[in-house]
């Protein structure tokens, strides 16, 4: 369906209500969204207790986090018609807030903009209406300690997961929707099931009928979500710091010449944003938000990674293969064919087909996604992989070491591209916002590599 009709026709969104709730095993977010004359959407976060000391649950904190979240979580129930007017009927912002949401809206829905043919500007794509009790940031009186790690399941949470095993702080893992993989990578990591929060997103099933009628779908910020929910968490648990996985490489857009990024609440602006804006807007002296890998790129994590071989058997990051009932490396997709590329240069052979199930340079059917990732079509893959340069260097460093006849990928890359000189193993962004102790940890690291 068209995007001119669609928001023509529905005009009106609204966030009705958040509530907090709990039984004696969980805490339930509960949300309210509806669509003007179209649908009405009550989707559900559970967050599972275990033996963990939850605090604040009634204060007026909380309360203002949870709210917050049900403003990332609406933005997949606005998105099937893009009303013009999101109205929300819970909670006050002030004018600068909303151009903040207005902002990580434009920016955070880039690819679902571009994917569905949307022209319009950050001011134009929604106007924001708000009602009810002002939210106003308080200060925490507890004392926070301790790290919450979100663990995806790929390589690079498994490598800060092992970074800050060298901390003075105690580690705590996050799960989402609560895969296999992720549980087997916090147990690998030394953390026990009372050191792992875990979280699970209910999509109201009137979301899923849209999706299949053709209303406008796509890519949304769930990184933002994960920000607020682990920031939520944070604060009910006082802990002090949470350390995300981003590495340099988020920054890069995927649309050459436009701001169009996959991964753009993974970006050092995002998380710039989101630092200043839970500080201004909610609790001054709450959990410092970071990523451990923000400072290094993609084939500096993938030599640590290297070293991890208790991961290795486990890690995934491929989306197709993660809807099997056993998460697979389906090795026919982008997410497969990057992490093979970017381990190609400290892995052998024998060891990346223990790991995927076949040598994925020998497939000539993902010639087309080879090029997109090396960056000679016009847009790089719409997934969480790396920059052009990170993929040509490792691309380059495995055609110089290869010893005998080259695989079908890398003949044709040696064949029609230039090599890539120089070493990114040495890089260090001093733009990042890891707190002294952990950046020491990191420069050790990668400096002694």
């Amino acid at each position: 369906m068209e995007y001119e009709i669609l928001k023509e026709k529905y005009k009106r969104f609204f966030y009705h209500s958040y509530k907090i709730e709990q039984d004696e095993q969980t805490i339930y977010l509960k949300y309210h969204f509806e669509i003007e004359g179209l649908a009405s959407f009550q989707p559900v976060l559970k967050i599972l207790k275990k033996d963990f000391e939850w605090k604040h649950l009634d204060s007026n904190l909380v309360k203002n986090i949870a709210f917050h979240i049900g403003l990332i979580e609406a933005m997949s129930y606005w998105k099937p018609t893009c009303s013009p007017y999101f109205q929300i009927k819970c909670g006050k912002l002030e004018k600068k807030q909303i151009e903040w949401f207005k902002k990580l809206m434009y920016l955070g829905l880039g690819e679902f903009r571009y994917r569905n043919k949307i022209q319009t500007s950050q001011e134009d794509f929604v106007q924001m209406i708000t009602q009810g009790d002002v939210l106003k940031p308080e200060i925490l009186k507890d004392g926070l300690t301790d790290i919450i790690i979100p663990i995806g399941g790929g390589k690079d949470s498994n490598v800060t997961l092992e970074l800050l095993k060298q901390a003075t702080q105690n580690r705590f893992g996050f799960r989402m929707n609560l895969e296999e993989v992720s549980r087997k990578c916090a147990q690998t990591a030394g953390l026990s099931e009372n050191e792992i929060i875990e979280v699970k997103r209910n999509i109201d099933s009137n979301l899923l009928t849209l999706n299949q009628k053709g209303f406008l779908n796509g890519h949304t910020p769930f990184s933002a979500l994960i920000a607020f929910l682990t920031y939520f968490t944070a604060v009910t648990l006082d802990k002090k710091y949470i350390a995300l996985s981003n590495e340099d490489s988020a920054n890069e857009s995927n649309i050459k010449g436009e701001n169009i990024n996959h991964q753009y609440s993974k970006t050092i602006e995002f998380e710039n944003d989101f630092r200043f804006y839970v500080k201004k807007y909610i609790c001054p002296n709450g959990p410092e938000y970071f990523s451990m890998l923000r400072p290094i790129n993609e084939v500096q994590i993938a030599k640590l990674f290297s070293e991890l071989e208790a991961y290795h058997p486990i890690f995934k990051s491929c989306n197709i293969g993660s809807k099997n009932e056993t998460w697979k490396w389906c090795c026919n997709c982008a997410k497969c064919l990057f992490p093979y590329i970017i381990l190609s240069p400290f892995l052998d052979k024998e060891k990346r087909i223990r790991i995927f199930g076949e040598d994925l340079f020998e497939k000539k059917e993902l010639l087309q996604t080879f090029i997109e990732l090396c960056g000679y079509a016009e847009n790089k893959p719409f997934e969480c992989v790396g920059t052009y340069e990170e993929v040509r260097f490792a691309v380059s460093k495995a055609i110089q070491d290869n010893n005998g006849e080259l695989p079908f990928l890398l003949k044709y890359y040696q064949d029609n591209f230039e090599m890539l000189d120089g070493d990114i193993l040495k890089y260090y962004n001093e733009n990042n916002n890891l707190p002294k102790e952990f950046n020491q940890i990191l420069r050790r690291k990668i400096f002694a590599c």
